[in-house]
């Protein structure tokens, strides 16, 4: 019986994002298109918080944007069209998830990209480092007046 308050808060905190709209009357009267701006918002970054998406902040901004993707979804916008009007708007950077791009593909290849460069660059001055550069004339003359000093061949 001591468990039971615990247990409740712990359900209550897990369900805690699906409170994350702040007013019932931010709500879509269709189920299904609730849904939608839900699952649409739930792909955009709340400006603010950087890392939630609009759906889960409680920022003034996301609940603007909540409100906007409730609009057009209320206007029988496609998913495509609210996510590249949305990205039109505001950059790719709304995104959660980017898009597979030149620029997407550049940055995720750039860490290997530089450990290889890295490599080579040591392998390079490694290879350089054993190799004795060659005895200037000068040089083989002076060896050769200290060896016939020394008595040495």
């Amino acid at each position: 019986m001591k468990r039971a308050p615990a247990l409740a808060l712990g359900l209550v905190l897990i369900a805690t994002p699906a409170f994350a709209v702040d007013d019932p009357s931010e709500m879509l009267p269709n189920k299904q298109q609730e849904q939608r701006a839900e699952a649409i918002g739930a792909q955009l970054r709340c400006l603010v918080c950087q890392n939630e998406s609009i759906e889960d902040s409680s920022a003034d901004l996301a609940r603007d944007l909540r409100h906007v993707v409730r609009e057009h979804v209320a206007r029988g916008e496609s998913d495509r069209q609210i996510m590249a009007w949305m990205t039109a708007r505001y950059g790719e950077f709304v995104r959660l998830k980017p898009r597979l791009s030149v620029g997407t593909v550049m940055l995720w290849a750039m860490p290997v990209l530089a450990l290889l460069a890295g490599l080579a660059a040591a392998a390079t001055m490694l290879r350089r480092r054993h190799e004795a550069p060659p005895l200037s004339e000068e040089e083989r003359r002076r060896v050769a007046e200290l060896s016939n000093a020394t008595g040495q061949d």
